[in-house]
């Protein structure tokens, strides 16, 4: 049977792979982005009942993250619009560790619609397609909390199990928490990627006062900094997130994609060895 499924963020790292999965299944698949016709943009949200006409369900995911200020609220006008249009079933992809993230979550499972929650850890693809990839171009790796240990998750493998959440209903209800099978320092990380693209990268420990500095010196805007600064003090060191989880193999039934399998078949797509301009 085919569904009608919007993916938001469906260009996103998560989103564009989940596109990929349920297209190939043979479903209608509508891309909520602002590209898109009709648009969605979190930002206007009178555009939202157009996108979500005809809709049964809905990944969801925030950018640029579920911690920032206007998100809840966001989140919030969102699930009355989806009620309102008739969806059946929401699916939110949240932080693990992160309180603000854990509020717009309730806000998903006391909407009256059925849900599913992904709270992921941090993602392999950090390093390949989001703010670490160009430091590591550099060759120089400068970073805060050096000595914390991340389970990292690869965005194929939530992907997965985000299909497996909007296409089947004996996942209605449940939260899943999502970490890579062991723990990797930033230092261990850039290690991985030096050896697998036999370069020459660099790791510093700086403390977090410095990266802003740095960060406001390449023309970082405001609220992003503001953003990496949760990021690396509330949720980052986070007991919740010195944990490792089974929620892969609960889901799936397989285990989560090795961190060193990312970084070689990463290091084989060339992203690492670009040249950097001057």
């Amino acid at each position: 049977m085919k569904n009608n499924i919007l993916v938001l963020g469906g260009k996103g790292k998560t989103g564009r792979r989940i596109v990929e999965r349920l297209t190939k299944k043979g479903h209608n698949v509508r891309i909520g982005s602002r590209v898109e016709n009709p648009a969605f943009d979190w930002n206007k949200p009178a555009g939202w009942p157009a996108v979500l006409e005809n809709i049964e369900s809905v990944y969801i995911t925030y950018q640029p993250d579920l911690a920032v200020p206007g998100a809840k609220e966001a989140i919030e006008a969102l699930t009355k619009v989806a009620k309102e249009q008739g969806v059946k079933k929401l699916v939110l992809l949240s932080g693990k560790g992160e309180v603000e993230a854990e509020r717009c979550e309730k806000l998903v499972m006391n909407c009256g619609l059925d849900y599913t929650i992904i709270r992921a850890s941090w993602f392999n693809q950090n390093f390949s397609e989001s703010f670490f990839l160009d430091p590591i171009l550099a060759g120089h790796v400068a970073l805060p909390q050096a000595e914390v240990k991340v389970p990292y998750i690869d965005a194929n493998d939530i992907a997965d199990v985000a299909v497996e959440a909007l296409l089947n209903e004996q996942h209605n209800g449940e939260i899943y928490e999502l970490t890579g099978s062991r723990f990797l320092t930033f230092k261990e990380v850039v290690h991985e990627i030096a050896e697998a693209t036999g370069r020459d990268i660099q790791f510093t420990a700086i403390s977090l006062p410095e990266y802003n500095k740095m960060m406001e010196e390449h023309g970082i805007p405001t609220d992003y900094i503001w953003l990496i600064n949760y990021l690396f003090t509330e949720v980052l060191g986070n007991d919740d997130n010195q944990v490792i989880t089974h929620g892969i193999e609960q889901v799936l039934g397989r285990k989560p994609k090795d961190f060193s399998d990312y970084v070689r078949e990463t290091a084989a797509t060339g992203i690492w060895n670009q040249t950097v301009d001057a």
